[in-house]
């Protein structure tokens, strides 16, 4: 199979150990690509979640990610690492190099001449960092609506009908109202300009964008738990998200 070519690849919100986690999508997806960077931006194991559910069979699921992390590895890539809240307990580590793979707490990226700064981006939400309680609140909630919505689409496959998201409209709703309320994105450009760089990527939210910001470019990788989005640069620059389809 012919593998389609990436300069960088970015990924994040994989939220390993959630039930929800497209992890076997999201293998397919790595084992159809080659990249010369690969960017782990986050929330990939949700340590919040195993924390809670300690019998969840996760080490299996997350031995497959690492050997498809390790076939890439030996192709060249070079994969970073870059904790987020959900697998803050990784954030102690940093620096360090483990399996091949560099745990940082940011890092920069050169593109087309111009320089971006890459964060999981929860040190901007002022909830999460001022508020843990109220996040971890959040994520039990979200995950309930999750387990809701599969529940009520079960149903309406086994009527024929097409399966509707709408913990991800709910997820959506909720972090529209905290962004609005935290200024995520503007705290995010407002760094970028202040520290001269040209754009900022980043995950947390859960929603996939591309855009300018007050002559910023703002990117952010999206989700594999509802959106299965990743954000990918060529060798000219050029950055667009890809969403798998069903």
């Amino acid at each position: 199979m012919q593998k389609s070519y990436y300069k960088t690849i970015i990924i994040s919100d994989l939220h390993l150990g959630l039930p929800q986690s497209k992890i076997k999508e999201l293998i397919g997806f790595l084992q159809s690509v080659r990249c010369r960077l690969l960017i782990l931006n986050g929330d990939i194991i949700d340590a919040w979640y195993l924390k809670k559910h300690r019998k969840v069979a996760w080490k299996r699921p997350y031995l497959k990610i690492q050997k498809t992390l390790a076939a890439l590895k030996k192709d060249g890539t070079e994969i970073i690492y870059i904790p987020g809240n959900h697998d803050d307990f990784l954030k102690r580590l940093t620096p360090m190099v483990s399996h091949g793979i560099r745990f940082v707490a940011d890092f920069t990226i050169e593109s087309a001449g111009k320089r971006y700064f890459v964060t999981h981006g929860d040190i901007f939400d002022n909830v999460t960092r001022r508020f843990t309680w109220l996040s971890k609140f959040g994520a039990s909630l979200y995950e309930l609506a999750l387990k809701a919505n599969d529940a009520y689409n079960r149903r309406r496959l086994r009527k024929r009908l097409r399966p509707v998201n709408i913990a991800q409209r709910l997820k959506l709703k909720v972090k529209q109202i905290v962004s609005n309320y935290t200024n995520f994105e503007q705290q995010l450009v407002s760094f970028a300009r202040e520290n001269y760089f040209d754009g900022i990527i980043c995950g947390h939210i859960h929603q996939p964008i591309n855009c300018h910001i007050e002559h910023i470019h703002y990117l952010n990788s999206g989700d594999w738990v509802e959106t299965k989005s990743a954000l990918t640069e060529d060798e000219n620059g050029n950055w667009r998200i890809i969403k798998l389809r069903e």
